[in-house]
């Protein structure tokens, strides 16, 4: 293995990196070890075909099929991915493997952000996996060009690292010499322009809430936005109608609003749950939730929907369906904290 650049993204006292290298994936020196494996396939095809990773891990005694028999999570219809159960396969350099599936959602440089969504729960909390390698995935059959590929993987990652995804290590591994030095030159171009951003930290948050809503429940966030600026004057609401300028980098915008607010009111409804960018926003305020010490999510139930074990963690109001009464006293509940947090802050 052998490591030829290195991004360092950090956040508070913490330091992560995404890592450039060339290697073999499917033979990681023990002192490489990584928690989880990403592969990439088409949907429900594991064949083990000789120029794949897939094919070098089955030389290896692990086979990508029998993993993909008994998942530990599938979460293939939301977020391009499953997760396989551990690992047992002795020597193996990593714990657990998550395939990657994107055609199931999308084109791959479209949805590679799946990835660290999928992450999310795996990443935080009592033994947790805090290091990933990868190939650049979907260039090889799937036919994504690799500059393509390449940037839309290494963007997501940044982007989800340095708005909190507590992963600490990611390893991009090429395996072919001529390929690795072509990732080489454009790491170092991606990552010029990364380290001009300036990051935003949660030190000095700019907003009091950032409203999460899909575009179908648009009445019920304005009706909360205007019961919050009644309740309190001095409020800091982001809502995206007013918060986006026409032509801005908006994806970006919203990540740094909701990194900087200190409550995210999430809207749940059915249209919600099929929102990919409501569902981004939630992640990210999933993530900040679980690495502050004040609560930053502030969910509630708009409309009876089946929500996902992984949105019935934290307890929700319910405000079924779109009650304008109930919406009322949760907005009275939101500024009571916020007033709360203040007086002991």
């Amino acid at each position: 293995m052998e490591l030829l650049d290195v991004l360092k993204i950090r956040r508070g006292a913490d330091t992560r990196t995404i890592e450039l290298w060339h290697g073999d994936l499917a033979a990681l020196p023990p002192e490489e070890a990584v928690d989880v494996l990403v592969v990439s396939a088409f949907p429900d095809d594991y064949v083990p075909l000789p120029h794949t990773l897939i094919g070098a891990l089955d030389q290896h005694g692990i086979s990508v099929e029998d993993l993909a028999a008994d998942k530990l999570v599938d979460q293939r219809e939301t977020h391009s991915c499953w997760l396989s159960r551990e690992i047992k396969t002795p020597g193996a350099g990593f714990r657990q493997v998550l395939c990657f599936e994107p055609l199931v959602r999308g084109e791959p440089e479209e949805v590679v952000g799946d990835i660290f969504r999928c992450l999310v729960p795996w990443v935080s909390g009592f033994d947790a996996r805090s290091t990933v390698a990868m190939p650049v995935v979907s260039s090889g059959d799937a036919a994504v060009p690799l500059p393509v590929m390449f940037e839309a993987l290494f963007e997501a990652a940044a982007d989800w690292m340095s708005h909190g995804l507590p992963l600490q290590r990611l390893k991009i591994v090429a395996a072919d010499y001529e390929p690795a030095l072509e990732l080489k030159g454009a790491f170092a171009i991606l990552k010029r322009r990364r380290e001009r951003v300036v990051a935003v930290t949660r030190s000095a948050p700019r907003y009091d809430v950032f409203i999460s809503y899909c575009h179908a429940d648009t009445d019920a966030a304005e009706l909360l936005l205007g019961e919050l600026r009644r309740l309190r004057v001095d409020i800091r609401p982001f809502i995206d109608k007013e918060g986006l300028e026409p032509g801005a980098a908006w994806q970006r915008k919203l990540y740094q609003s909701i990194d900087s607010a200190r409550k995210v009111m999430a809207l749940y409804s059915p249209s919600y749950l099929n929102s990919k960018a409501c569902q981004e926003e939630y992640n990210i305020a999933r993530v900040l939730h679980r690495r502050s010490s004040e609560r930053v999510l502030f969910p509630i139930l708009l409309r009876t929907a089946d929500l996902p074990p992984y949105m019935r963690e934290w307890q929700y109001i319910d405000c079924r369906e779109a009650d304008p009464q109930r919406l009322v006293d949760a907005c009275g509940r939101l500024v009571a904290e916020l007033n709360l947090e203040n007086a002991t802050a």
